[in-house]
């Protein structure tokens, strides 16, 4: 008898002895994705699997154990916590507040008119001021947004999409009256348009001319700024507005395939500017699965770029991503308890190989987060790096059954999704017939009905149930922020130069009519000029248009 063999004959052994003790319960026993588990995995299970082909060793193709050969006793990972509210000013001293805490990256969330392209003097931004991120439209805002943060030593991500290009552009200028020359600057920029289609619905132009802008980002990161990534393709925001988890990491791959495919055709060569697309995803509450997730997205991207796109700069292979844990996961009931759920879901990150992590804060579901709550979610991340033992050794969960089978079915399920994207002609239209839209929509609706038929328990709100109100600090914006900030605004436009604004924008107009030129050396002297956010995307929809959302029934 072969070990496999006597492996099967143990597994049914076992299974009948299961049965006739008649002590398991009823279940349903599932993961948060509604994917069934087994009670037991074990050789049996993982018999397909090639070990050197499949898994390896970490630092090693296909990178399903990690991207770095020591993990995180070479390079513990980022402590990124995304922050913004309000004032320039009041979000300028929560990253000094941040790094002092032990943040080593910052990661800026912008405000919901800025996220659309308006200046705060529109109509369109009354009352949405700070609500979600801070609020940005002109250079002076930049500059005081990031006065005394030590740009060239830190990294620095954006989480900004349809006015990416015009944002940036901000930020590069900030630098360079700094001091500090782009060539520098570290970092990431969003600026992934594609899943604001499929999922955010924080779009603007219409998709394929919002790629052009995305495209013209690549190329010039490619070109002047080595140290930036110009995309981080985001499966987060995906995973928020319902997917499971083999939906998230098949339609963020197909997205980041998306943007390498405008690349090449760009006439970049695929090892300039592959090993420069990031991703940034969620991590969940089901510990296994979302480890899985992480492991499989590594193995597919490592053979999609070297085996279908020949690329051959192993740095090309690499996924390397950001993980922010489940706000959607968060629960404004008995809000401390989300204390323990960002605890698991960090953990599932890191040990699944996370390159930067942020932590919730506990009070996310109710209002931005307060000083004490931010805290602690920093400290979470600095408990299970110190303390927790994990990263003691690389890759600790590598060779569980369950684990590996976890992987190799995730896998196997995104290569499915791959070819329905790809029957329908590519990412673009499988957007324009539905196909992403209605799959989240079906996704999202099984979810809710477990938890309404208590299939599925959420501590707090179907199940352990308290009438307690929760007594912790809301954070309270400045009264005078928007005054302040509108104030400067005016003065601002006052203060520029006309004629040079007035050219400057004209000139981007007439290259962003041109298809071969790139418009980022352009929105850099428009706001060098004085031009701000709401300027640069109005000249964007006088020539582009705005997208209209379609229905599907």
């Amino acid at each position: 008898m072969t070990d496999l063999e006597r492996a099967k004959h143990l597994r049914r052994e076992y299974d009948e002895a299961v049965v006739q003790e008649g002590k398991e319960l009823a279940g349903p026993f599932m993961t948060v994705s509604g994917r069934p588990i087994e009670r037991l995995y074990d050789a049996t299970d993982v018999a397909a699997i090639d070990y050197e082909r499949d898994i390896n060793l970490p630092g090693s193709y296909p990178y399903t154990r990690g991207i770095h050969r020591t993990g995180y006793r070479g390079k513990p990972w980022t402590i990124r916590m995304f922050s913004g509210f309000g004032s320039v000013e009041e979000t300028n001293q929560r990253y000094k507040d941040l790094l002092a805490t032990g943040n080593n990256g910052l990661s800026i969330a912008f405000d919901m008119p800025t996220l659309m392209g308006y200046d705060h003097d529109e109509p369109w931004a009354e009352g949405e001021f700070g609500s979600c991120g801070v609020a940005v439209d002109s250079l002076s805002d930049m500059e005081i947004l990031l006065s005394d943060l030590p740009l060239d030593r830190i990294t620095t991500s954006m989480t900004i999409n349809s006015p990416a290009p015009v944002v940036w552009a901000l930020f590069i200028a900030a630098a360079e009256k700094r001091g500090v020359p782009r060539a520098k600057l570290a970092g990431t920029l969003q600026n992934d348009i594609l899943k604001e289609y499929i999922a955010q619905n924080e779009y603007i132009y219409p998709p394929k001319d919002s790629m052009r802008l995305v495209t013209d980002t690549i190329e010039f990161a490619t070109r002047e700024m080595p140290l930036w990534n110009p995309v981080s393709v985001s499966g987060y925001h995906i995973r928020e507005a319902g997917t499971t988890a083999a939906q998230e990491l098949a339609f963020t791959l197909a997205d980041g395939e998306e943007y390498v495919k405008w690349g090449i055709a760009r006439g970049l060569d695929i090892d300039e500017f592959a090993g420069r697309i990031s991703f940034f995803f969620n991590s969940h509450n089901d510990f296994f699965e979302e480890i899985a997730k992480f492991r499989a997205g590594r193995r597919i991207w490592a053979r999609l770029m070297r085996e279908k796109y020949g690329a051959k700069n192993p740095r090309s292979w690499l996924m390397r991503f950001h993980t922010q844990t489940a706000g959607v996961s968060l629960t404004e009931q008995q809000p401390e308890v989300n204390l323990v759920r960002v605890a698991i879901q960090a953990l599932a990150a890191v040990m699944g190989g996370t390159q930067s992590l942020h932590t919730d804060a506990m009070d996310e579901a109710i209002a931005l987060p307060s000083d004490k709550a931010a805290r602690l979610a920093v400290r979470t991340q600095q408990v299970i790096l110190h303390e927790s033992g994990v990263i003691n050794t690389v890759d600790p969960l590598g060779g569980s059954y369950f684990v590996e089978k976890l992987t190799t079915d995730m896998e196997n399920e995104v290569l499915k999704y791959f070819e329905q994207v790809e029957a329908l002609g590519g990412v673009i239209p499988a957007i324009e017939h539905g196909f992403f839209q209605k799959e989240i929509a079906d996704a999202s609706a099984r979810f809710q009905f477990e938890v309404d038929t208590r299939d599925r328990i959420v501590v707090g709100v179907n199940e352990y149930v308290s009438e307690e109100k929760p007594d912790i600090p809301i954070l309270k914006f400045d009264p005078e922020g928007e005054k302040r900030h509108l104030a400067r605004l005016k003065q601002h436009k006052a203060n520029r130069d006309a004629a040079k604004h007035a050219a400057a924008l004209a000139a981007l107009e007439q290259a962003s009519r041109d298809p071969k030129a790139n418009t980022m050396p352009y929105i850099i002297d428009a706001v060098n000029s004085g031009a701000t956010v709401g300027e640069v995307c109005n000249i964007w929809r006088k020539v582009y248009g705005e997208y209209k959302e379609q229905v599907f029934v």
